[in-house]
């Protein structure tokens, strides 16, 4: 069975067709819509469709009263658990005329829906046993509760009576309610009961299936819960990358919406050259995209976030990595609506490269590595000024930190250290960049190529070049010079005991919430002014 869904956008239906036993992921950024297409979705649907909004109670109650099970199953598919209940009831009493920002709660006819179950089937167990017919009981949907849930939680039991419903730590007899569950309990618990009792052929609408659940069990949640239902079809709507990225499903990208309900979606692609959560992450940012060497540390992404705030940041590992992304999205004909531009640590380049990498839309910092930019004198000048130091304090706290600077990387071991880790940059760089044997027909040929090509890596001159640099810039005093050539997290640890007073750690913090919060100006400004321009194309 398949469900066929369309979705208005400008340019007319886009059409999306999900099978029973698959699923579809729709990932949008907030105000991307979201719930509105959940929304969509369900009333085009009419009861085929049961959506489970992000806007949903968990307050679990074993003590609900107890009522027929096709009652619990109407008041749970339509908020009115009466044999009258239609599909305009669901409007109104499920989602109580607000569709897209009702708060959901039926968590009751849920619990209700399962203890009728419970005590239909052991009836019939019941009925049958006593007429003679001793065949297995078919399993309630309690129990396959049960199973799902403490595979999923396996540090946890449940303990299901005839009408009520405990938890227990494995091995222990000490039990506590239901009702004092945990969030992410009561999350997993929800979430298997929804689709246990869903109606057969059912679409499941799911708007943020990871909230509340731990990512470390999502998947696994996931997983159960599909192939528990393979006569139904689900839709996940979600911002978690990580999460629409770990599951085999069709994916789209949800990347605008306009109130008069049409939608900018997009399919993503699985030939761009990027990773599925970048890809993703791409398409859906209403944002020129630049990409930055490093990991997502938190002080890197805030100082690049505070510097290019109308920019989505991608941190992308190392150089080559930066320069790779620029150049395959700017050709990439199936994201050729985004924008970006990268931007490097400087690392040696002379003119050349500098021009080379501009045409290519890559910008090099002033300094070797993104923390560095806070040892600069106008950015540490700032930092000073916000600690309510006059000029001469200013110029007392700037010149120390200088001093300490240039004691601490003077001595032969600092210069050689960072000599050695400049090195083996440098010849990654090389190596990766140089090293050609595609005109080798043999082994041989290939051996003695690459020989010749290693041969002509002169890894002293490259050591030598680093260090007459360092040495030069200590010599000269010059600091900036020096902040271009030597990496060495160390010295934020000077600039944070000079400046502020405290250790390493509280100062990247402090740093870290004021980039964000920009609550300090004049030291977002300095680092603002300090870092290269870049262009979107």
């Amino acid at each position: 069975m398949s469900f066929e869904l369309t979705v208005p956008t400008a340019e007319g239906p886009f059409q999306l067709t999900v099978d029973t036993g698959s699923s579809l992921i729709l990932v949008g950024a907030n105000g991307g819509g979201k719930s509105r297409l959940a929304v969509h979705i369900e009333e085009s649907l009419g009861l085929q469709a049961h959506r489970i909004s992000a806007h949903r109670a968990l307050a679990l109650n074993p003590a609900v009263p107890k009522i027929s099970e096709k009652a619990a199953l109407l008041g749970l598919r339509t908020g009115y658990p009466d044999e009258s209940a239609r599909l305009g009831h669901r409007g109104g009493y499920r989602w109580q005329n607000k569709v897209a920002v009702a708060l959901l709660n039926d968590f009751d006819y849920l619990v209700q829906s399962l203890f009728a179950d419970q005590a239909n089937e052991a009836l019939k167990t019941h009925r049958r046993v006593r007429a003679g017919d001793t065949s297995p009981a078919q399993p309630t949907k309690f129990e396959q509760l049960v199973e799902i849930w403490e595979r999923v939680l396996p540090d946890r039991r449940l303990h299901i009576s005839g009408d009520d419903i405990q938890v227990a730590l494995p091995d222990s007899a000490e039990r506590y309610a239901a009702s004092e569950m945990s969030d992410g309990e009561r999350a997993v618990f929800y979430l298997v009961g929804q689709t246990l009792t869903a109606e057969r052929d059912s679409l499941l609408v799911i708007d943020e299936p990871e909230l509340h659940v731990h990512r470390s069990i999502m998947g696994k949640l996931w997983d159960e819960l599909e192939a528990l239902r393979q006569d139904c079809a689900f839709v996940f709507i979600t911002h978690d990358l990580e999460f629409a990225s770990s599951r085999v499903a069709q994916k789209y990208v949800l990347r605008d919406y306009r109130p008069a309900s049409t939608w900018a979606i997009e399919e993503v692609p699985d030939d761009t050259g990027f990773s599925e959560e970048t890809t993703t992450l791409i398409l859906g940012s209403r944002r020129p995209v630049l990409f930055v060497e490093g990991s997502s540390e938190s002080l890197d992404i805030a100082v690049y976030r505070c510097s290019f705030p109308a920019w989505t940041i991608i941190p992308s590992g190392s150089c080559e990595e930066v320069i790779h992304s620029v150049v395959t999205l700017r050709r990439n004909k199936h994201l050729t609506r985004v924008t970006c531009a990268g931007i490097v640590d400087a690392d040696d380049y002379g003119s050349e490269d500098v021009a080379r990498l501009a045409e290519l839309g890559v910008a090099v910092l002033p300094v070797s590595e993104i923390e560095n930019i806070i040892l600069l004198p106008a950015v540490s000048g700032a930092i000073a000024a916000n600690e309510g130091h006059d000029r001469q304090g200013i110029d007392d706290r700037l010149s120390a930190l200088r001093r300490a600077v240039f004691e601490a990387v003077s001595a032969d071991a600092a210069i050689n250290s960072a000599v050695a880790r400049y090195c083996r940059r440098r010849v990654d760089r090389l190596l990766k960049r140089r090293i050609d044997l595609s005109n080798a027909s043999s082994v041989q040929e290939m051996t003695e190529e690459l020989g010749r090509q290693m041969a002509a890596l002169d890894i002293a001159a490259i050591a030598g070049s680093a260090e007459s640099r360092i040495r030069q810039a200590i010599k000269q005093d010059d600091l900036p010079a020096l902040l271009a050539s030597y990496d060495n997290k160390g010295l934020l640890a000077l600039a944070a005991s000079h400046l502020k007073r405290t250790h390493l750690g509280s100062f990247k913090a402090w740093l870290t919430r004021v980039l964000r919060n920009q609550t300090v100006p004049g030291l977002s400004a300095a680092i603002r002014d300090s870092l290269p321009e870049v262009r979107p194309e």
